[in-house]
């Protein structure tokens, strides 16, 4: 209780707000009879301005202050006096009047001090805009709002609008112009107007890449004297000639832009110089282009002009020069501040507060993206010329990392590092130990470069097919960075090609949590789902990858080949066009349109695209057999020759190419070409049943004398098959019996045994019975369904394979050949 105070009774904070001087009381005006009697009347008048005691108006009277008494207002001559008068004297005219108060004032007139009985004050007088001034002014208005409106056009994107006001703008000035002729106000012309509509035309004229206007309107500002620096737009026409690639007048513009500019405009300088080495370099004329260059390093060094200084050493083979000029690019300064500025201190909150508010504003993104444009190019250039540099590439690799090591991006040196690896890996050698050993060096690093090294080991061995090595370093980049999309990746696809397609799933998915970007992880996440036959959340998966990669023929595709499992055709149909107007020379996709188009019976379409297919790819042998089968279809049989000729080159071992070439003779009317092609074969297959059958009928047709012989031949070899057939038969029937007698496990193995060797069987024959049979109608069996599938490694990684490289591969097989292998990106 000692620690409790009781509260004190204290002086109330707000007396003495409501009490004020009676005299400001205006409240009671009304009820004041005096007051009310000398508005009325002439009651209480001031007196005349003539003084009856001499001396000052402070003289006797006594003063009052708002300390002292007041004296309540009585009458209207209680009113608190501004001068001093004896008692009994009239009051002294002060300087300023009463506000409603006049000497003029009649005998009875009302109290009006704001005036409200004259009535409403008079209109504004119009403005005439009829007179020449006015009409050059609303003019002038109107094409200043034209030229915004076509700058702003342009700013959204539209430029043929931006066009059309700019052009609009320049008819209304030359509308201005005319209309300060008729008033006689030529000397008073907006020069500022009119070089500002100019301008704006030939600055959209070229955005429009109509070139050859834009060019006429910049002539028309420059060789106009009365506009001062007109001649700096000789860069803008400079830059056009360098678009329409006719570089020695770009160069001719650009060097009298540069004569035109002072000195103190030094950065405008520097650029322009940097657009001249450019031009060379497109020219071929390397040693200009390395002496303007040059001159820009000396003067005002910059990692863009250093990156192209030495690509232009690099063309001319200069090793030396080539050195120098790294250690010159590695060595510039970027102008930007520590990231450590950004790193909060636990001291000052104050200061916390404002870093935390400025490390993500637009500036220090700006210095993000600089810093990163200069790793970029030190990275290329380093790549670029460490095989020139040295005797060999690795050499070459080690003397630049040495320099990066001592210049301000040593945290570049490991990178490089890992890309002197996957150098060796691009170049297919993928046994090269140094590769190996040098990724196996960054496990003891810190974790980010960890993480890259065993990603791209867990690449590497995936590659080989050595997925116990590949899941063991996938772990490993794992620990050392589970936010690495690309590391799970890796570890997906190993446990994807173990068939173990959910735990896969979920590894695609968590990818995707850390990188919503990750285009690899939701193509291996759709073809997942596609394995585990959740069609619909595998279309979603590859619908959403469309919206990231709008062209990309593989995505396409496999929407394609998903509408067509889900049965529609049509959308399948709409896809696939996509893919053939992205990827047109693409044989597989043309098939595949090819087929839809022949399951909804429309031939014509069908044959159309079989034909481009084959056009691209003539060793398709489903496509071939489709052809071929279409002209016998339509009884052009001699057409069907060409088709079935090449499928016999491409499988010269199948007998059945050969017979129904033979027979397409034979159908035609070709007879002597059909015999020979029959005899041919039967050289080649002299046990073939049916081709004696046809020698024999041909021959007897044509009454040739080998008919004996080949009619001998045929029984010969009708017999050799029967008893074939009967030992077949024979050894089912001994297989039964043993089955019945109780032995059961010689038996079991003897049936697995006979069993897989008569699948084996089944599957070649069902092949073999595909094709046209030479003694049945000749008519297209259903063409194969074509699988073919888009193999692309996704995600970052070391070589993509080229758009319409594809593999055809069994539904048994789909799946393994696409999955995405992830390398960190360089």
């Amino acid at each position: 209780m000692e620690n409790v105070h009781l509260a004190v009774e204290e002086d109330d904070l707000y007396s003495g707000y409501n009490d004020y001087n009676p005299t400001f009381d205006s409240e009671e005006l009304e009820n004041d009879v005096a007051f009310q009697q000398a508005v009325r009347t002439s009651h209480g008048r001031r007196p005349p301005m003539t003084a009856k005691f001499p001396g000052t108006a402070i003289g006797a009277r006594p003063l009052a202050s708002s300390f002292g008494t007041r004296m309540a207002m009585a009458s209207s001559m209680g009113r608190p006096m501004t001068g001093a008068v004896q008692e009994g004297a009239a009051r002294p005219m002060t300087a300023v009047r009463a506000a409603g108060y006049t000497s003029s004032l009649t005998h009875g007139s009302s109290f009006d001090p704001l005036g409200q009985s004259r009535g409403p004050a008079p209109p504004l007088e119009a403005k005439n805009e009829d007179t020449p001034e006015e009409k050059i002014k609303i003019l002038e208005k109107k094409v200043n709002d034209l030229i915004e409106e076509s700058c702003m056009a342009q700013s959204m994107g539209s430029l043929q609008l931006a066009l059309e006001k700019a052009k609009e703008a320049g008819r209304k000035e030359r509308a201005l112009a005319r209309q300060r002729e008729q008033s006689g106000n030529v000397d008073h012309i907006n020069l500022d107007l009119t070089y500002s509509v100019l301008l704006n035309l030939a600055n959209q004229y070229a955005n429009n890449e109509m070139y050859p206007e834009a060019l006429n309107s910049y002539q028309v500002i420059v060789k106009n004297k009365m506009f001062s620096n007109a001649g700096r737009l000789k860069v803008n026409m400079a830059n056009i000639y360098f678009k329409q690639k006719n570089y020695p007048k770009a160069i001719k513009f650009y060097r009298m832009a540069l004569d035109q500019i002072s000195n103190t405009h030094k950065e405008m300088r520097i650029k322009i110089m940097q657009n001249i080495g450019v031009v060379f370099v497109r020219l071929g004329q390397y040693s200009d282009a390395i002496t303007s260059f040059e001159h820009i390093m000396s003067e005002s060094p910059n990692i863009k002009t250093g990156f192209n200084l030495i690509l232009c050493y690099y063309a001319i083979g200069d090793r030396e020069r080539m050195k120098k000029a790294f250690q010159k690019l590695i060595s510039v300064p970027l102008g930007i501040d520590d990231e450590e500025k950004y790193i909060p201190s636990n001291d000052d909150t104050n200061t916390n507060m404002v870093i935390e508010a400025i490390k993500n504003d637009k500036l220090h993104q700006m210095e993000r993206d600089v810093k990163v444009l200069a790793e970029k190019y030190i990275m290329t250039a380093a790549k670029l010329i460490a095989p020139a540099i040295e005797t060999s590439f690795a050499n070459g690799f080690d003397w630049c990392v040495d320099m990066v090591k001592s210049s301000q991006y040593v945290e570049l040196a490991n990178d490089l590092e890992i890309n002197k690896a996957i150098t060796y890996l691009r170049q297919k050698d993928f046994n090269q130990v140094e590769a190996v050993e040098t990724l196996k060096t960054f496990e003891k690093k810190d974790s980010r470069v960890k993480s890259a090294a065993a990603t791209n080991l867990s690449f590497l061995y995936f590659l080989e097919k050595d997925y116990d090595q590949a899941e063991r370093y996938a772990d490993l980049a794992m620990n050392a960075d589970r936010y690495n999309p690309a590391a799970l990746i890796n570890k997906g696809n190993t446990v994807f090609v173990k068939q173990d397609h959910e735990k896969a799933g979920e590894f695609y998915k968590e990818a995707l949590r850390n990188d919503s970007s990750c285009t690899g992880a939701l193509y291996n996440l759709g073809l997942t789902y596609k394995r585990l036959n959740r069609l619909e959340e595998a279309l979603d998966c590859f619908l959403k990858l469309h919206a990231i990669l709008r062209n990309s023929s593989q995505v396409m595709y496999q929407l394609a080949n998903l509408y067509e499992q889900l049965g529609d055709p049509h959308q399948a149909v709409e896809w696939l066009m996509q893919v053939i107007s992205v990827t047109p020379t693409d044989p597989h996709a043309l098939a595949k349109l090819g087929k839809l188009h022949d399951d909804e019976g429309d031939k014509s379409q069908a044959f159309q695209y079989y034909c481009e297919s084959y056009r691209y790819c003539p060793s398709n042998i489903d496509v071939i057999t489709w052809l071929g089968a279409y002209y016998i279809e339509t009884q052009f049989c001699e057409k069907a020759i060409q088709y079935f000729e090449r499928a016999t080159l491409i499988q010269p071992t199948q007998v059945n190419w050969q017979l129904i070439t033979a027979s397409c003779y034979r159908r035609s009317g070709n007879y002597q070409k059909a015999l020979e092609t029959y005899k041919d074969i039967h050289r080649k297959f002299p046990d073939n049943v049916e081709c004696l059958r046809f020698l024999v009928r041909l021959s007897t047709d044509m009454g040739l004398k080998e008919v004996q012989e080949y009619a001998t031949k045929l029984k010969k070899v009708e017999k050799m098959k029967e008893i074939r057939e009967q030992r077949v038969k024979s050894g089912r029937e001994s297989s039964a019996r043993g089955r019945k007698e109780g032995r059961e496990g010689s038996a079991g193995s003897s049936d697995s045994s006979h069993s897989s060797s008569s699948t084996k069987g089944e599957r070649l024959s069902t092949k073999m019975r595909s094709l046209p049979g030479s003694n049945e109608p000749y008519e297209a069996s259903s063409p194969k369904e074509l699988d073919a599938s888009y193999v692309d490694p996704l995600g970052p990684q070391m070589e993509r394979p080229k758009t319409g490289a594809k593999k055809r591969i069994d539904d048994d097989d789909f799946g393994d050949e696409e999955l995405g292998d992830d390398l960190l990106p360089e």
